[in-house]
């Protein structure tokens, strides 16, 4: 009457390298997301401290 239960199957090493190579496409477009906001977020800090002009 006891039944067996049999432990979910390991996954071995690069079962699921589509969802990590996802991931890593969306963190890398984050990552450039953010680069290029905090670019100009300088950029206009430059050119306000500058008085208008930027060379």
């Amino acid at each position: 009457m006891t039944e067996q239960q049999t432990p979910p199957p390991t996954r071995k090493h690069g079962g699921d390298s589509h969802v990590h190579r996802r991931q890593r496409g969306k963190n890398l477009a984050v990552l450039a997301a953010l680069f290029a906001f905090v670019a100009i977020i300088y950029v206009v800090a430059m050119i306000r401290m500058s008085g208008g002009t930027f060379p």
